[in-house]
C-alpha cells in the first residue's frame, strides 16, 4: 500500500513538473516562432514584390532547405550524443546571428538576392539541429499519454504564428524598414534561449555513448529503428512522396494569389492567415481526449486525401474565386496540422528515445531531397503548365497517394497498433 501511495505521489509530481517545463518552453517558442514567421513572410513578400519571379521564390525555398538535406542525415547522430537542451540553445543563437547579419546588410542597402539565398542557407543549418533536437526532447519531458496533446499545442503555436505572421509582415513591410523587422527575429531567439536555460531537459541513456562516433553505423541504426516498426517504412515512403508533390505547389501560393487571382500583399497575407487559422483548429482538435486512442495511420491517410482535394478544387477555380481559395487554404491548414502531428506522434511513441534524434533528422532530409527537382521546375510549371493547373495536378496526385496507402496491410496494422496503445493509456 505504501508503495502504491509513493508511486501515485511520484506520478502526480512528474505530471506537474512536465507541465511547468512545457509552460516555460512554449512561452519562449511562441515568441520565437511568431517573430521568425513575421520575418520569413516579410522576406517572401519582399522577394515577391521586388522580383515577381517564380524562380526567385523557388531558389529562396531551396536555399532554406538544401543545408538540411546535406547535413540532416548527420545532425541526428550528434543530437543523440550531445545535450539536447544546449543543442537547441546554440542552434537558435546561430540563427539569430545570421539574421542580424542580414539585418545589417538591409540597413546599409547592400543587399542582393543571392546574398539572401546564402543567409537563408545559414539559417537552415541552425534549423537542421534545432528542429530534430526539439522533437526528440518532447517524449523525454512529457508522458506518452500526453504526446498528442503536446503535438496539438505545438501546432497551435505554429498556427498562431501563421495567422499573425503574414498579417504583421504585410503591415510592417509597408510602414517599417526591413532592418527593424529582422531585429524582431533576433529578439525572439534571445527570449527562447532564456526560456530553455530555465528548464532541465534529460538526455536518454545510451549503451554506446562512450564509443567513438561512427557516423555511417549510427545512421544505419536510425534507419534500422524505422524499419523495425512494422508499416513505418511504408509510411515514410508515402510521406516523402507527398511532400515532394506538395512542395512545388506550396511555393506558388504567393504567385497564385497575385497573378491568377490578381491580389496584392494584403491578399497574400489573407491566404497565409487562412492556412494558419486552419492549423489552429487542427491543433485544438488534437487536444481532444479521443485523439489518444485514434488510429493515427488512418488519420494520416484521411487528412492527406482531404488536403489533396483542397489543391484539386483550388486548381479548377475561376479567377474570380479568391474567397473560395481562402476557404480551401483554411481546410488545408486543418489537414496539414493533423497530418504532420499524427506522423510525429507515431515516431515519438514507437521509436526509442535514444535514436529519435537520428530518426527525425533522417526524416527531415529524406522529405526534402525529392522536393528539390520540383522546386527547380516551378518557373517552368508557372509559365508553361499554368498556376491553376499545377494546383489541379498536385491535388490529383496527392489523392492517389493517400488512397494507395489504404491498400498496404502493414500500414493498416501500424494504425491498429497506435489505436491499441492509445486505449491502453486511457
Amino acid at each position: 500500500m505504501l508503495d502504491d501511495n509513493n508511486h501515485t505521489i511520484f506520478m502526480l509530481a512528474f505530471m506537474e513538473n512536465w507541465k511547468k517545463k512545457f509552460a516555460l518552453i512554449w512561452s519562449g517558442e511562441l515568441v520565437s516562432t511568431l517573430t521568425s514567421s513575421v520575418v520569413g513572410y516579410a522576406v517572401i513578400f519582399w522577394l515577391s514584390l521586388e522580383t515577381g519571379s517564380a524562380e526567385v521564390l523557388a531558389f529562396a525555398t531551396i536555399a532554406s532547405m538544401l543545408p538540411q538535406i546535406l547535413i540532416g542525415l548527420f545532425t541526428g547522430v550528434l543530437i543523440d550524443r550531445w545535450s539536447r537542451k544546449w543543442t537547441m540553445i546554440f542552434s537558435d543563437s546561430f540563427i539569430a546571428i545570421t539574421t542580424l547579419i542580414l539585418c545589417i546588410m538591409f540597413h546599409y542597402g547592400k543587399i542582393e538576392v543571392w546574398q539572401i539565398y546564402i543567409l537563408l542557407a545559414f539559417r537552415s543549418v541552425g534549423n537542421a539541429f534545432y528542429t530534430p533536437a526539439m522533437q526528440a526532447s518532447i517524449p523525454l519531458i512529457a508522458p506518452e499519454s500526453q504526446l498528442m496533446r503536446v503535438a496539438g499545442v505545438n501546432q497551435i503555436i505554429v498556427s498562431l504564428s501563421s495567422i499573425a505572421g503574414p498579417a504583421l509582415a504585410a503591415l510592417l513591410i509597408v510602414v517599417m524598414d526591413m532592418t527593424f523587422i529582422l531585429l524582431l527575429d533576433v529578439a525572439g531567439a534571445i527570449i527562447a534561449c532564456v526560456a530553455l536555460l530555465c528548464v532541465k531537459i534529460p538526455n536518454p541513456e545510451r549503451e554506446d555513448a562512450t564509443e567513438k562516433i561512427n557516423v555511417l553505423k549510427e545512421i544505419k541504426d536510425g534507419l534500422k529503428a524505422i524499419s523495425s516498426v512494422k508499416g513505418l517504412t511504408w509510411l515514410f515512403v508515402f510521406d516523402i512522396i507527398a511532400i515532394a508533390l506538395l512542395m512545388p505547389a506550396s511555393a506558388l501560393f504567393p504567385l497564385m494569389t497575385v497573378k491568377y487571382f490578381m491580389g496584392d500583399t494584403f491578399s497574400m497575407s489573407i491566404v497565409e492567415t487562412a492556412w494558419g487559422v486552419g492549423m489552429l483548429i487542427g491543433g485544438a482538435f488534437l487536444g481532444l481526449k479521443i485523439m489518444k486512442s485514434t488510429n493515427k495511420a488512418l488519420l494520416i491517410i484521411t487528412t492527406l486525401i482531404v488536403l489533396g482535394l483542397t489543391f484539386l478544387f483550388s486548381g479548377i477555380l475561376p479567377a474570380s474565386g479568391f474567397v473560395v481559395f481562402v476557404i480551401l487554404s483554411g481546410i488545408g491548414g486543418i489537414c496539414g496540422a493533423i497530418f504532420w502531428s499524427a506522423f510525429t506522434v507515431i515516431l515519438q511513441t514507437m521509436i526509442d528515445t535514444s535514436t529519435l534524434g537520428r530518426v527525425f533528422s533522417i526524416m527531415g532530409s529524406l522529405n526534402l531531397i525529392p522536393a528539390i527537382p520540383g522546386l527547380l521546375a516551378t518557373g517552368f510549371i508557372a509559365e508553361y503548365i499554368g498556376l491553376n493547373s499545377a494546383f489541379l495536378y498536385t491535388g490529383i496526385s496527392i489523392c492517389i497517394v493517400g488512397c494507395t496507402m489504404l491498400f498496404i496491410p502493414s500500414v493498416r496494422e501500424l494504425g491498429r497498433e497506435t489505436k491499441r496503445r492509445g486505449n491502453q493509456i486511457l
